[in-house]
């Protein structure tokens, strides 16, 4: 796969799970990166420096950022482009879940969980719009997920988000393709991360449940869908627009 060296990428939700995987992905290919989440400078810290030494060239640079406000938002696409010089790559990855039965979610929870997953990663697609115009084109990869699809127990809100994000990817590639600006979505399905083994703790069970709703029986690793956003931020997948590329173990074929 074509080298990202001389590339920017900004990636939100890094501190952790697949935000710190589609980093190092990124890092490794040659990209510089700027790393934003809610985290920790000590978790954000070290992410960094991973980065750092999977490639002795990369440059790593990290920010906190509340996405639940609309100000950090734009500070964060600022901090980025004051610390590397511009933008090539954004990739909103950032989410929060909340679970309830539909009939239980407070209009608190439809606001929170709307800020941090439909309105961050548009103020920030389109705050990150000037640079790349500038720079003469640019990547666009968000994360969405398999429940943007089809549905599931107590998620109708997260996938309600989440479908918005998919169709959000369509409207940007249809408008940014004169800028030379892709615009990609990547949908996980069940992906082992620290947020989801703290429900497999909680719920005895849950572990083999999900993955025998998956036809390849096992649930998938944060790198997988790191090595599908490196695909789309790479020269080899300039004809893919306005896609929404589903890495979920063949979930919602049936």
């Amino acid at each position: 796969m074509s080298s990202l060296t001389g590339k920017v990428a900004l990636i939100t939700g890094a501190s952790r799970g697949i935000g710190r995987a589609i980093a190092l992905a990124l890092a490794k290919a040659g990209a510089a990166v700027y790393l934003a989440a809610d985290g920790t400078r000590e978790e954000l810290s070290a992410v960094a420096a991973e980065c750092r030494s999977h490639n002795a060239f990369c440059r790593a640079e990290f920010g906190l950022f509340d996405l639940a406000n609309a100000d950090d938002v734009q500070h964060m696409i600022d901090a980025a482009i004051a610390s590397l010089g511009r933008i090539d790559i954004l990739v909103n990855n950032a989410g929060i879940r909340i679970r309830h039965p539909f009939g239980e979610y407070s209009a608190a929870d439809f606001d929170q969980l709307v800020a941090v997953n439909v309105r961050a990663p548009f103020l920030a697609s389109q705050a990150v719009v000037p640079s790349m115009r500038a720079n003469g084109g640019g990547r666009i990869i968000t994360i969405a997920s398999q429940n943007g699809i089809v549905a599931a127990a107590d998620s109708a809100l997260y996938g309600l988000s989440k479908a918005a994000l998919i169709y959000l990817t369509k409207a940007m590639a249809f408008e940014l393709a004169k800028d030379n600006i892709t615009v990609n979505a990547v949908s996980p399905g069940p992906i082992e991360t620290e947020f989801t083994r703290a429900r497999m703790e909680r719920e005895p069970g849950h572990r083999e449940l999900r993955a025998s709703q998956v036809p390849v029986k096992r649930w998938g690793r944060p790198e997988e869908i790191a090595a599908t956003v490196l695909f789309l931020a790479s020269t080899e997948a300039t004809f893919i627009h306005g896609s929404n590329l589903v890495a979920d173990g063949g979930y919602i074929i049936h």
